[in-house]
């Protein structure tokens, strides 16, 4: 049993975790925030590292005004979007970040398969989430994944190359996957685990 954690544990930790997704999403320079609220990750990936961050969450009433309190406003949009159906960005992303999101989804599985659709060939998708058993779950009484259930549903949806582990103090679920990497060989294309 982990020692008592302070209520405010999580509002302590998101600093860091936004700053481990920057360095986990180092490489990547288009960037999909599914479930993205007021878009707290999508600026700070634009602000600190660069990247071009489109933010998608099924309401939009927690939007900030990006224009105005970003430093790389161009850099940032938020769209008012289900992300069951990200058609608009098949193919066109580098990475795709879920973060404490996933278990608010009505269609998690259909969001996963939509991510790996919206993925290039070889792009990652990284889910930072709540653990079953956490104290997330007793403060919120929510229920959240545990790591073998976010490993089925993403592979599920295709992707290979699944690690998950459980980070601050076992408080936090961190998964990340990959698309097959495809290449042309006689005008079809076929697919290869991507080395990391």
């Amino acid at each position: 049993m982990t020692a008592k954690l302070p209520d405010d544990f999580y509002d302590k930790i998101k600093p860091r975790l936004h700053e481990r997704i920057g360095r986990e999403l180092h490489s990547a320079r288009q960037v999909l925030d599914l479930g993205c609220g007021d878009c707290a990750l999508v600026r700070y990936l634009a602000d600190t590292f660069g990247r071009k961050i489109t933010g998608v969450d099924v309401s939009g009433e927690s939007f900030p005004d990006y224009k105005r309190i970003a430093k790389n406003s161009e850099n940032i949009r938020c769209i008012r979007q289900d992300a069951v159906n990200l058609k608009s960005f098949y193919g066109a992303m580098d990475a795709v970040v879920i973060m404490w999101a996933l278990h608010e989804m009505q269609h998690p599985q259909k969001v996963l398969q939509q991510a790996y659709r919206a993925l290039r060939p070889g792009g990652e998708i990284l889910i930072v989430e709540f653990p079953r058993d956490s104290m997330a779950q007793r403060l919120w009484n929510e229920n959240y994944y545990n790591r073998g259930q976010i490993a089925s549903l993403l592979r599920k949806a295709d992707f290979k190359d699944i690690e998950t582990k459980l980070i601050e103090r076992r408080q936090i679920l961190w998964a990340r996957a990959t698309t097959h990497a495809a290449t042309a060989v006689h005008g079809k294309n076929t697919s290869f685990r991507t080395a990391r």
